[in-house]
């Protein structure tokens, strides 16, 4: 006999067991809702309208590559180069429409035609060229990031005004790129499920041969994903330039890595035939909001990335299980009741990624975490890099001051990244910090952040490199420029105000860089016996130091002396140097580091010029404690930097 079902409840039931069944049979979505609720519970400061909308403009640029990734990651293939690709596209647009005075509608249109034939021709190298993936990709993100920074020269490309509006708001609260995130959402979403392209993907990636056999131009179709791909990431690169106002010839590097990661982490299947763009939303979400949240509560900068590598990790690892034990206990009809045999397995491995997510943030924060010193001062502070000697004596410098002030300070690594550091004084600001101390990566790329941190009352501090286009307290900084005069006249001395030198600089577009080797070429024109004979850019990195200094020695065997533009690049320099550094060939780093001052008394370096970075980051704190207190402080503050030799490398050491 038939019985009636009450309407309402069965509604009720209804949607309370659609729910149920969205949140366990997505392991991603279960995480993210989790996660939410347990950042929601760790931090006051995280579930407010304006951190969310942070959240997603953070999320923006990864998701919108990662929509472009999907396809080829459905397709069972990868796509390494979307980072190059993005930031060769922004470079394109600023040149053609500052440089070569193209009319900003058609750079535009040259921005996108270039992510595209970058595309194209991946796609060609796989289809036609036979080569792996993985092979044609890697060789296109060298490309793209060679070509970015030939057109650039290495430096920042100011950012057309009408195009950088994708980076700002509408109605001064409804961010454009969350916008722009959620149209090529859509638009993935429709190719993947309402095109025959579309269709064609999820066939190759399923079985290639038997897509061929059926009839389908599997070619052509890879040069269309590929494509599709290069698309997407010149959106991205268009998108991430407006919020910095600049092309970073520089920018994007390693988004590839957390393009895929969102393509995984969304229940993509790197074997191909699985994914979608919802899922792939999920994974950028994901990374987003642990990025911010471990922000928030403080977590330490280095610890941030073993938290999100393992979360990362074993969201993969699990939603991997999920989908097997769903596999391996599928009911004959599709779709398994609760008292299925395996049904019970399948729910706990389904619910394990949201637990094991949540864990790791908990564990990150109850042992990594700096923690709150529950003073009622709070500072952030944002470093460009923590890969490099001189910013972590900045940093320690700036902690211990913290700690003898009794104040609550964060801080956090940039990583050599525009974009990121943006994204750190978005938090910062969210978190209503009293103050900020920021160390640029770009003095240009900075100034949005700066301005919504002088919107919302909060003073800033630049440390070592100025910002362009907001407002600061101050500017606590070494007198680059006189270092750079200095080191020359200190070189010029050793050698007798004649010879043959090479010059390593650092980082393109670094105010440092430009200043330092600013004053060091003022300084060498009072020695006209003294020739540069080459110039060559080694990142501030230790190791690009000796790979160029070895390169340099190949065309230039009779150089007598080097001067680099940190201490890294110098001890790089050092090493390919061997017995001649010293001796035959005088090297002058500048920054005054442990390693170079240990050189230095070694005579292997023959001089430094020592900017003591612990005391510019002690200043630096007690200048932002000043300015949050509501102190007038001075416009400048200088540093002094010396000469250090192995006369006086003592009172240094």
């Amino acid at each position: 006999m038939a019985t009636d079902t009450h309407p309402s409840k069965a509604g009720a039931g209804g949607a309370g067991h659609t729910l149920r069944r969205l949140l366990l049979d997505n392991g991603a979505l279960t995480a993210l809702v989790v996660l939410l609720v347990a950042m929601s519970l760790l931090s006051g400061d995280f579930l407010t309208t304006q951190n969310l909308l942070n959240v997603g403009v953070q999320a923006a640029v990864t998701a919108i590559l990662a929509f472009g990734v999907t396809f080829v990651i459905v397709s069972a293939g990868i796509d390494l180069s979307v980072g190059s690709v993005a930031a060769l596209s922004a470079t394109v647009l600023a040149w053609s429409a500052t440089s070569a005075g193209v009319p900003v509608w058609l750079a535009v249109i040259l921005a996108v035609a270039t992510g595209i034939a970058c595309g194209f021709v991946n796609g060609a190298l796989v289809a036609y060229g036979k080569l792996p993936s993985f092979i044609a990709t890697l060789a296109m993100l060298s490309v793209a990031r060679g070509l970015s920074l030939v057109i650039s020269q290495g430096s920042p490309i100011a950012f057309p005004d009408s195009v950088s509006v994708l980076g700002d708001t509408l109605g001064g609260w409804l961010p454009v790129p969350v916008l722009v995130m959620i149209a090529m959402g859509l638009i993935t979403a429709v190719v993947l499920a309402r095109t025959y392209i579309g269709r064609s993907m999820y066939a190759i990636g399923g079985n290639e041969e038997a897509a061929r056999l059926s009839g389908l131009r599997v070619k052509k179709q890879k040069l269309a994903i590929y494509a599709l791909s290069g698309l997407f990431a010149a959106v991205a690169g268009i998108v991430l330039a407006s919020r910095l106002v600049s092309a970073q010839p520089q920018a994007a590097q390693g988004y590839e890595l957390d393009a895929i990661a969102a393509v995984v982490i969304g229940g993509a299947s790197l074997a191909g035939g699985v994914g979608k763009a919802s899922g792939t939303l999920i994974g950028a979400l994901i990374l987003a909001v642990l990025r911010n949240g471990l922000n928030l509560l403080s977590v330490s900068a280095f610890w941030q990335q073993v938290v999100i590598g393992v979360v990362i990790a074993l969201a993969v690892l699990l939603d991997t299980l999920r989908r097997k034990a769903g596999s391996g206990a599928a009911a004959p009809s599709g779709a398994a009741g609760p008292g299925t045999p395996g049904s019970g397995r399948r729910t706990a491995v389904k619910g394990g990624l949201a637990v094991v997510v949540v864990a790791a943030v908990i564990a990150g924060v109850s042992f990594f975490g700096s923690g709150s010193s529950g003073t009622t001062t709070k500072v952030g502070m944002s470093l460009s890099t923590l890969n490099n000697p001189f910013f972590v004596q900045m940093k320690q410098g700036a902690q211990a001051e913290a700690e003898k002030a009794g104040i609550d300070l964060t801080v956090t690594d940039a990583q050599n990244d525009a974009s990121q550091q943006a994204n750190q004084l978005q938090n910062f600001t969210s978190s209503q910090v009293d103050s900020v101390i920021v160390n640029p990566v770009d003095s240009d790329a900075v100034g949005p952040g700066v301005r919504s941190a002088n919107k919302a009352g909060i003073p800033v501090v630049a440390a070592d490199r100025g910002v362009n286009k907001a407002d600061t307290a101050t500017l606590v900084a070494s007198d680059n420029v006189a270092g750079g005069k200095l080191a020359a006249k200190a070189l010029a001395g050793k050698l007798g105000g004649k010879g043959d030198i090479v010059v390593l600089q650092g980082t393109a577009g670094t105010s440092a860089s430009r200043e330092r080797g600013a004053g060091f070429a003022a300084g060498i024109k009072a020695y006209p016996g003294i020739r540069v004979v080459a110039t060559q850019p080694a990142d501030f990195d230790r190791t690009k130091g000796l790979d160029v200094m070895t390169n340099l020695l190949q065309g230039h065997p009779g150089i007598t002396g080097v001067f680099a533009e940190n201490d890294e690049m110098a001890l790089g320099a050092v090493k390919a140097l061997g017995a001649e550094a010293g001796k035959s060939v005088s090297v002058v780093g500048f920054d005054g580091t442990p390693d170079g001052l240990k050189a230095v008394e070694a005579g292997t370096l023959y001089a430094s010029v020592a900017q003591q970075p612990k005391e510019l980051g002690r200043i630096a704190v007690r200048n932002a404690v000043r300015a949050a207190d509501g102190e007038k402080v001075d416009s400048t503050v200088k540093v002094p930097v010396k000469v250090v030799t192995r006369q006086n490398v003592a009172d240094f050491s």
